[in-house]
């Protein structure tokens, strides 16, 4: 795996900024998770025409929000980005990305205009294709939570929101580790450690045969999504174990699978989980509170060691600060 390449923490004042890199967004809930940003003493900034663009089912052309991804990236001031939702799109701006990124893993320095020092990202869904993508390419941490008009904008610890203890730990804390109750159960009893990775199962999966294809060697893999049905989640879990995916990692969270309802009779996404999960002998935590979830929505660093505990309703430690003190 890549040496990870953490960011600067956010202090209070800091200016963050707010991107649409997928799907369109509302601009009533654009506002109201940004006013809950300054509640929390950061400043959020955007270009409006730029964050609630539209087209077609993305928020502007592939060109636009590459270009607005890279503008805040080599922006000083900018301390931080956050993405304003998910939903589709992502990926389209890799391709764009691949040329030159900070950071790479190489050690060159291959654009000027982009500072090699990463940023702090924050986001969670269809955002998972950039966050894997930096991670392979850079070794950056990035950080799997909420979005600014998917949660923020609900409030903290309020259904479909955030969870503030575990935002601000990630962001923040540059001194020690802290510990993430999972608020799940254990599919599989056991303990691990390991590098913590994932996000959402479709996009993980669509890694595959990629340049950035993910590599879990030794990684605690966290797994979510949402209206799936349970044959498809089936059929993703597979295609990561034949593709030697599961065959060496350290153990796994799962999400809570929402809207993802089994036909009269059928299988649950649990029922999936275990038949094909179980026979791998590693810790298994089902129905943790990330991504797609209806409850406030814990946000897991990525790119850190980790310890993880599925011993009652799952415990993950994570033992590094995921930034670092700004110079």
């Amino acid at each position: 795996m890549p040496q990870p390449l953490k960011p600067s923490a956010l202090r209070p004042g800091d200016a963050v900024r707010v991107l649409s890199l997928a799907s369109p967004v509302q601009e009533e809930q654009l506002m109201r998770g940004c006013k809950e940003l300054e509640g929390l003493g950061y400043r959020p900034e955007f270009n409006r025409k730029a964050v609630l663009a539209s087209e077609s089912f993305f928020a502007g052309s592939k060109g636009e929000r590459a270009a607005a991804l890279r503008e805040a990236l080599a922006d000083p001031s900018t301390r931080a980005i956050f993405c304003s939702r998910g939903g589709y799109g992502t990926n389209y701006l890799l391709d764009c990305l691949q040329e030159g990124l900070p950071g790479h893993r190489q050690g060159e320095r291959v654009r000027s205009d982009v500072p090699v020092a990463p940023k702090i990202l924050l986001g969670a869904s269809d955002i998972t294709s950039l966050q894997i993508f930096l991670w392979q390419e850079s070794g950056w941490v990035a950080f799997y939570g909420p979005m600014v008009a998917t949660n923020f904008d609900r409030g903290a610890g309020a259904s479909h929101g955030y969870d503030r203890a575990s935002l601000l730990s990630a962001l923040t804390e540059t001194k020690q580790g802290w510990t993430l109750d999972l608020q799940g159960e254990a599919l599989v009893p056991g303990n691990a450690e390991g590098v913590l990775l994932g996000g959402c199962l479709t996009l993980v999966e669509a890694t595959l045969g990629t340049p950035w294809e993910i590599d879990t060697t030794g990684a605690i893999l966290a797994l979510e999504d949402r209206a799936m049905k349970p044959y498809q989640v089936d059929r993703a879990l597979m295609h990561l174990r034949q593709a030697s995916k599961l065959r060496s990692i350290a153990g796994i969270v799962l999400g809570d699978f929402p809207e993802c309802d089994a036909p009269p009779g059928g299988e649950t996404v649990r029922d999936v989980a275990r038949r094909i999960l179980a026979p791998l002998s590693l810790p298994v935590v089902w129905g943790a509170p990330i991504g797609h979830t209806s409850r406030a929505m814990l946000t897991l660093p990525l790119g850190v060691t980790a310890a993880l505990s599925s011993s009652g309703q799952g415990r993950l430690k994570i033992l590094e600060p995921a930034c670092v003190p700004r110079a």
